[in-house]
């Protein structure tokens, strides 16, 4: 499995680590809203982009994912992932 890292850095920014075969780096941003649409505040933002790594590493390599994007992006390439993450909470 592999071992995800999630940093803030500031705002809503976050810096996430990859360790796999390659690690990765990204560079993720969690727009407030979008935040609560998915969360409802639930969980924290840093849980909620682990979870959304989680959900990408399902579907692709660490390598393939953007390396600079808003979370939100996931939906465009993916539709269900909105529904599957709010079952993850």
């Amino acid at each position: 499995m592999d071992k995800i890292d999630v940093k803030k850095i500031s705002g809503n920014v976050f810096d996430v680590t990859v360790h796999s075969q390659t690690t990765t780096n990204h560079t993720v941003s969690l727009p407030e809203m979008y935040y609560r649409k998915l969360t409802d505040e639930k969980i924290d933002p840093e849980t909620l982009i682990k979870k959304s790594f989680e959900f990408l590493l399902e579907r692709e390599s660490n390598t393939s994912i953007l390396k600079n994007f808003e979370l939100g992006l996931i939906a465009r390439y993916f539709p269900e992932y909105e529904r599957t993450i709010k079952n993850m909470i």
